[in-house]
């Protein structure tokens, strides 16, 4: 078993202290908006994505140090996307890191302002930080890329619209699959890719060293994405820090969902039983297909079981992309074969 929190103490407890001061606002940001984003950004978690960028300038030959500006930015970027992802607009969350979201701590419009500060506010921490301006301009360029209309926000965009599309959409459940991992690719990898790229570039990395970290990212994010997914189905609320059940109870596609209709599918297939996807139904957390009289119904288990090796066919993927870093990446596979043991 990986002792994550050991793993992840160093990187913790050396942005905690850059999070603290960088949330220290001069005069003119109201007392309540400063509250409300200091509740945000410095909620308990773990920290996976500031520890990525250090880790990633590390394995490139660089330090800590050399990572923080990116790694606070990144933070901030992830806390305004958490605190306007869980709003009744959207996934309508009130438990976030087993304390109430911000909208509900201090009211929707005041959760939306400190959204929204915060995402200008990462730009202005890498600007005020980071002295060389090419440097800061390749490091802007990668995170605005990461959260906009074309990664973070588009990825949200579809995942909100999710919610309204049946599986008769689609020509087959493998089909709906490749939709889902290209909303989760946006909405939770490109951040992921944005931390490994701008921990490389901070650090001097060569290009090659910023593509495998890119690939590894992108392996790593999808990963946590479906793992994320399966505690859904198998965890709770106090151990998972926020409800779980929501997204399958809401109509949203999940992963163990689409992996448990593919093999009903397939099995379907081998009997020679006619596969009907307009008569799907995911909603409840299984798969349904209607023959005449016959329903076949495949037990989320088989979903579960498939989704867990389809991640570590991704943590192996994520494994092979960083070789070339020899033992500087090792707590980067470290990091990754936790996803597979993760609980929360």
């Amino acid at each position: 078993m990986i002792d994550v929190a050991e793993l992840l103490r160093p990187y913790r407890e050396v942005i905690e202290g850059e999070l603290d001061r960088a949330c220290r606002f001069p005069e003119g940001c109201p007392e309540k908006l400063a509250e409300a984003i200091r509740y945000a950004v410095l909620a308990p978690g773990k920290r996976l994505r500031p520890a990525l960028v250090m880790m990633s300038a590390e394995a490139c030959g660089g330090s800590r140090e050399d990572a923080f500006a990116p790694a606070v930015a990144v933070e901030m970027i992830h806390a305004y996307s958490l605190i306007h992802d869980d709003l009744p607009a959207m996934d309508d969350d009130d438990l976030r890191r087993g304390r109430p979201t911000t909208h509900i701590a201090y009211g929707e419009a005041t959760a939306i302002l400190a959204g929204d500060a915060l995402q200008s506010q990462a730009f202005a921490h890498l600007y005020s930080r980071i002295s060389d301006p090419i440097l800061a301009s390749r490091l802007m360029g990668e995170l605005a890329i990461a959260s906009g209309a074309s990664g973070l926000v588009g990825g949200q965009e579809d995942d909100l619209a999710a919610e309204t599309i049946e599986l008769s959409t689609f020509e087959s459940p493998s089909l709906a699959q490749k939709h889902l991992e290209s909303i989760h690719r946006r909405k939770t990898g490109a951040l992921f890719i944005a931390c490994a790229k701008m921990g490389a570039i901070a650090a001097g990395g060569s290009q090659e060293q910023v593509d495998a970290l890119a690939r590894f990212a992108d392996a790593f994010g999808l990963a946590f994405q479906i793992t994320d997914d399966v505690l859904d189905f198998t965890s709770d609320a106090e151990t998972l820090g926020k409800r779980t059940g929501k997204d399958s109870g809401r109509g949203k596609f999940t992963f163990p969902d689409l992996m448990a209709a593919q093999r009903d599918e397939e099995s379907r297939v081998e009997l020679g039983l006619a596969v009907n996807p307009h008569d799907a139904d995911l909603r409840s957390g299984r798969s349904e297909y209607d023959d005449s009289e016959t329903t076949t119904r495949t037990d989320i288990d088989v979903g579960i079981a498939l989704a867990r090796e389809q991640a570590a066919a991704l943590i192996q993927s994520a494994h092979d992309s960083i070789e070339l870093f020899g033992a500087a990446g090792q707590r980067l596979g470290l990091m990754a074969d936790y996803l597979l043991e993760r609980t929360s």
